[in-house]
């Protein structure tokens, strides 16, 4: 993901999803190479990435960006990492990582969420003035629509997400969120995540879009994807996201977005296995965001927040508690609980047996 913009009119927003870990991904240091083109010639104001798993590979990157993005960050999580990445014409005032709680498996060594340390990372950044708050993060993955074992753990890093932008963009001007959620548009954490926060998906409020159909960011013509990701989607699926949300002194207004779109002219190959998105935001202060009929997002967020909240209800049939506290602990207590729960059935197997075997002595006498 990356921004790009002018001073107090446009900024310019970048994520992209490099998805290169060194010795395994295919084409992985040419790969990087491209990306380090591509940034420094688009000139974006910050830039996103996922998936950076190599400190080598950031410190590539950095290099390269040196004059062009000159303060960087990299979010140090996990076994390999989180693989967030941060590139920045602004200075970088401070920068804050929070590590989901849950987050896969550590015996699912083939898939690696575990082990990367799936995370959400904050910069505060400078950008002409205005104090933003931008975030990066990357979700658990689906690997399966119909048989989605994994949907526990996504609802409560969307809700841990949310929390964290809740309670750290207080006295923001502005607020960017970029980098794969891997859900749908639709889908409950999604939702949850937008409503809850005030959270504008740049998509469906941008001015002008180029790019996939659609806007997926996964598609079947990229050359790394996989295309039983895309079951039962042929065309595609958009899963990774720029979201924005202004403040009283300025609105935001995202004027284009844009996609890759697979293989990169000139190379047989794509950047990455998922399509690079690029916002362009125009920031507005009060007076001229009425002139303009901008938004901040808080007018939509009452009634979006209760129409999610009306949805839980019907799927939970719970009305009298706290719903804050009723989603997290159901979700995070049945992934976490349900082992307990299992190993102490069992336990109490043999002692049932006993107690059974002795009430029929005691009847036989």
């Amino acid at each position: 993901m990356w921004v790009r913009g002018r001073p107090q009119d446009n900024s310019d927003c970048g994520v992209m999803f490099s998805r290169g870990i060194r010795f395994f991904s295919q084409l992985c240091t040419q790969r990087y190479e491209m990306i380090g083109e591509l940034l420094g010639r688009e000139q974006h104001d910050i830039a996103l990435l996922q998936e950076v798993w190599s400190e080598k590979d950031f410190l590539f990157l950095k290099r390269k960006l040196s004059s062009s993005h000159p303060y960087t960050h990299y979010f140090k999580s996990g076994v390999f990492g989180s693989g967030l990445a941060v590139f920045s014409k602004h200075r970088i005032q401070d920068a804050l990582l929070y590590k989901y709680s849950l987050n896969g498996y550590p015996y699912m060594l083939h898939q690696g969420d575990w082990f990367g340390g799936k995370a959400v990372g904050l910069v505060i950044v400078d950008i002409f003035g205005l104090k933003a708050h931008v975030y990066v993060t990357h979700l658990h993955a689906e690997y399966s629509r119909a048989q989605d074992e994994y949907l526990p753990h996504r609802m409560v890093q969307s809700w841990e997400l949310l929390q964290f932008v809740r309670h750290t963009s207080c006295g923001a001007d502005l607020v960017v969120l970029g980098g794969d959620l891997n859900m749908h548009p639709q889908d409950l954490g999604n939702r949850l995540l937008r409503s809850h926060t005030g959270l504008r998906d740049c998509y469906t409020e941008t001015d002008t879009f180029d790019g996939c159909e659609d806007g997926h960011t996964l598609i079947a013509a990229n050359h790394f994807s996989k295309k039983q990701d895309l079951i039962p989607f042929e065309k595609g699926i958009r899963i990774d996201y720029i979201l924005m949300k202004g403040s009283q002194k300025v609105s935001m207004k995202c004027e284009s977005l844009s996609t890759t779109k697979g293989p990169v002219a000139d190379k047989p190959y794509p950047y990455s296995d998922h399509e690079a998105l690029t916002a362009e935001l125009a920031l507005l202060h009060s007076e001229d965001s009425r002139q303009h009929g901008s938004s901040n997002g808080e007018d939509s967020h009452t009634g979006m927040a209760s129409k999610c909240l009306e949805h839980i209800l019907t799927k939970t049939f719970i009305s009298f508690l706290d719903l804050d506290t009723v989603i997290y602990l159901a979700v995070y207590g049945i992934v976490t609980g349900l082992p307990v729960f299992i190993q102490n059935i069992l336990n109490c197997v043999p002692k049932t047996k006993e107690a059974f075997m002795g009430l029929e002595r005691h009847g036989g006498k």
